[in-house]
């Protein structure tokens, strides 16, 4: 890693902010740091503008080798760490990051976002939470801070998600110049659930969103509980909303909020879009026909195995994160059940579950990751045989290994309990190469685009989701077939770079 740049970087046109950014550091025994550059459709969307557009991506420091890295560039990375984008890092104190991301950001605007509360005993706001509450403030005023440092004049900004949710409307009172987008990239909760939150805490919420000139959601489903909860908890403050069924005319689906002083480019509205983030067809290709996907293929199907005629063994395919939200154990317990319904599918079908550890320094989700492995290891306990293992789970995260899933699978089971999009429903049916079937959640995202052609189920019923396992294992062959054909199609409609130029060409118009 190099040191600090000399001179002052140009005023930026293009800026994205998010909690994470490109690159993350590591300090080495000797003292250096080592960078990690990341990837994802944001990275995938930046590298697309090209340089010539005076890009900057302005992200929060999570760790030590982070922190370390601000206070040897002053938050203006190295290029060579970061793959020539210009990347500005902010060395928010960890005490105030810890209590923003992790106590407000996930472990309350999440679980509401997610519905994932038990009512009867949380949440709780006192003034504990208060106190939270005004390390998030800091946390999104540092981002608007540099923000506005860092932009040109009408520069376009592009803020990411629910942890930067006060952003639009601190940078529009520090610069009303500005064309201010926000995405939100998980579901958003209905009026009457987002309304568990303080009722000056939600206003603030909604407020700091409706700064922007552009509200960007994965489905019109969320932009529209938006539009509701801002209608409930802002009618008294002279919010209005036009909200015509296509979409089409006067500009659009928007709400007028009075902004005062500052309204910004598009005067007092704020417009609503949907943008379904896609998958990235060509690199997943590519990236699964290298070497070490091949050697992950071969483990597992080892691991896997044969039925004792030497034919290939089914598999039901789930690649997650342990988040709450993803409903893995339900996902176990309906395989069982299809097991116990239909006992001709023992020995003849495993399920492959990768469910890679998430979120751990919070207690409830390493209580979840506990409790995955307890149901796996239970099934297996219970229906296992000698030749025949029912779950092969995974708990180390290995892309390539998941890719390698991928191309195996003959079902794919995505059965969140709610889920802003999730890609892995769009993505297995990319890479499979027996022409999969998915068995999909009415509450994930990608419902709206693949609903048609997936096998839909409400991801609480087990014995439902069951048979939807067993629908999707009996499928003749010519119908899987072209269904595959139409996920993947539909899967790969809006890609990453071209789902972030969608977003960057309507806030610049």
């Amino acid at each position: 890693m190099a040191t600090e740049q000399s001179g002052t970087p140009a005023p930026a046109r293009v800026l994205v902010a998010s909690n994470r950014g490109p690159v993350s550091y590591t300090r080495r025994d000797d003292g250096t740091l080592a960078a990690k550059r990341g990837g994802g459709g944001l990275v995938s969307g930046l590298s697309a503008i090209g340089a010539d557009d005076d890009a900057v991506w302005v992200c929060a420091a999570l760790g030590e080798g982070d922190r370390e890295a601000v206070r040897r560039t002053e938050g203006r990375l190295d290029p060579a760490d970061t793959g020539g984008q210009r990347v500005r890092m902010l060395g928010i104190e960890p005490e105030v990051y810890t209590a923003a991301y992790n106590d407000v950001a996930n472990s309350t605007l999440w679980f509401v976002h997610h519905m994932l509360y038990q009512t009867p005993l949380e949440p709780s706001f006192g003034p504990e939470f208060r106190a939270q509450w005004a390390a998030y403030e800091t946390y999104n005023r540092a981002f608007a801070e540099a923000l506005a440092q860092e932009a040109a004049e009408a520069a376009a900004v592009l803020v990411q998600d629910y942890h930067l949710a006060l952003v639009p409307g601190m940078l529009r009172a520090l610069r009303p110049d500005l064309r201010i987008g926000h995405f939100s990239h998980t579901p958003w909760a209905p009026a009457e659930y987002f309304r568990l939150l303080p009722d000056d805490i939600a206003e603030r919420l909604l407020l700091g969103m409706l700064g922007a000139d552009r509200l960007g959601f994965l489905t019109w489903r969320w932009a529209e509980a938006f539009k509701e909860c801002a209608r409930s908890v802002l009618a008294d403050r002279g919010l209005t909303a036009h909200w015509p069924e296509d979409g089409a005319g006067d500009g659009g689906r928007h709400l007028t909020f009075p902004r005062g002083n500052t309204p910004g480019p598009s005067g007092g509205r704020t417009y609503l879009a949907v943008h379904g983030l896609g998958a990235d067809g060509d690199f997943l290709r590519e990236r699964a026909h290298r070497p070490d996907v091949a050697e992950r293929m071969v483990t597992l199907r080892e691991q896997i195995g044969s039925t004792p005629d030497g034919a290939d063994r089914r598999t039901i395919v789930r690649v997650d994160r342990t988040e709450l939200s993803k409903n893995i154990v339900r996902g176990l317990f309906s395989y069982r059940q299809l097991l116990l319904d239909h006992p001709e599918w023992r020995g003849r079908v495993v399920h492959v579950a990768f469910a890679y550890p998430s979120r751990q320094d919070l207690a409830i989700y390493r209580s979840y990751t506990e409790e995955v492995q307890r149901v796996a290891d239970g099934i297996n306990a219970e229906l296992g045989t000698d030749g025949w293992t029912p779950v092969v789970l995974h708990v180390q995260d290995d892309f390539a290994r998941s890719l390698a899933a991928y191309r195996l699978a003959d079902v794919a089971l995505v059965n969140p309990i709610r889920d802003g999009m999730n890609l892995v429903a769009k993505e297995i049916p990319v890479l499979s190469e027996r022409a999969c079937a998915l068995v999909l959640s009415r509450e994930a995202g990608a419902y709206a685009e693949l609903g048609e052609d997936a096998l839909v189920v409400n991801p609480y019923d087990i014995s439902a989701t069951a048979a939807a396992l067993h629908e999707a294992l009996t499928m003749p062959t010519a119908e899987r077939t072209d269904r595959a054909k139409r996920l993947a199609a539909a899967a790969t409609a809006l890609p990453p770079q071209r789902w972030f130029l969608d977003q960057l060409e309507a806030l610049r118009a």
